[in-house]
């Protein structure tokens, strides 16, 4: 069974960040780039999972999560 691995960038108001999620069964992976290489998240669902991924950006991850696209959220 193929993985669709989904990739998407991130803003705030300084820099961005390349994101990316896949669906494991009943739960999602995400990993995003930091300068000190990529951070895995996961969760029950994809916001979750990316949440967990940004903890290296603390004080930034709402303003991250503020972009991230409709289609992630409500997909």
């Amino acid at each position: 069974m193929p993985y669709q691995i989904q990739t998407f960038r991130l803003h705030c108001s300084t820099f961005s960040v390349d994101a990316r999620c896949v669906q494991l069964r009943w739960r999602w992976l995400a990993s995003v780039d930091t300068p000190a290489g990529p951070n895995l998240g996961w969760g029950r669902t994809r916001f979750a999972a990316l949440w967990m991924a940004l903890q290296p950006f603390d004080g930034l991850i709402g303003e991250l999560l503020a972009s991230v696209p409709d289609e992630v959220v409500s997909g």
